[in-house]
């Protein structure tokens, strides 16, 4: 089973930087795209639509703000819409796909970018996901959250840590929390479980730092219960082609998908 998990900060703008075009070359079963900056109604135009897979999408309040959707060669047997707390769902930060004995979700955590208000709310939302993570490892079924969560787990995950200390994304109470969410609750990096190389980075402030100095930070990631650790085979950050800041992250799984 591959999945490939992608923030495109615009859905129109990635197409246009060749994104389809990408993904037909892929032969993935689960595509997970965040922010996607558009309504769910204007997700079902024929111009959105992968063909070969069934499009599900769930939007923010105000669309530019959010959004995330997944594409699925399955039909899955019940799509999930958001979390039921307001820093999820006012802007369309979760869906899930539930398949036989496996959930795929797109998750969209905020940057906390911009001030104290955007981070508090960062904090916010991770406080109620954490609650959230700790019933859904009880339940008997695995589930992979492909997140665009804006922090760098690590220092190999920063390209110039020391100087990033102080900086959102690299805070010690982001880091924390991530310490929690894979060392407390058993939740597996899948990028980490086939892979401890640096300078494995999936976002970039802009082109020059990408291309020419890999100025990076690995805000993206593809989570997994405990239940499916050691399933990752392989899983790759694409550097380029790069269709907005944030590289795709594609993994494939030892795992069949059915419903």
């Amino acid at each position: 089973m591959r999945v490939i998990s992608v923030n495109v900060n615009g859905i129109h703008t990635a197409i246009e930087q060749g994104l389809f075009d990408w993904l037909k070359g892929q032969n993935a079963d689960v595509i997970c795209l965040q922010h996607i900056g558009i309504s769910a109604y204007e997700m079902e135009d024929p111009s959105l639509q992968l063909e070969g897979y069934y499009c599900y999408s769930v939007d923010a309040m105000l669309p530019e703000q959010g959004g995330v959707a997944i594409y699925s060669r399955l039909q899955p047997k019940a799509v999930i819409m958001g979390l039921g707390f307001e820093e999820s769902d006012h802007y369309g930060r979760f869906l899930q796909a539930d398949f036989d004995k496996i959930s795929i979700a797109s998750l969209l955590l905020p940057s906390g970018h911009g001030g104290d208000e955007q981070l508090n709310q960062k904090f916010r939302f991770m406080d109620q996901f954490s609650r959230y993570l700790d019933k859904q490892r009880r339940k008997r079924r695995d589930y992979i959250y492909c997140g665009s969560l804006f922090v760098a787990h690590q220092k190999l995950d920063v390209k110039h840590w020391r100087d990033c200390q102080q900086t959102p994304g690299f805070l010690p109470a982001e880091r924390a929390w991530l310490d929690a969410v894979i060392g407390e609750m058993g939740y597996v990096d899948a990028l980490r479980d086939v892979s401890r190389e640096g300078e494995q980075y999936s976002w970039w402030a802009d082109s020059e730092q990408a291309e020419l100095l890999n100025l990076g930070w690995r805000f993206d990631y593809q989570l997994l219960t405990p239940g499916l650790r050691r399933t990752a085979r392989n899983a790759r950050l694409f550097r380029n082609p790069r269709f907005s800041q944030h590289a795709p992250l594609v993994v494939d799984y030892d795992w069949t998908l059915s419903v």
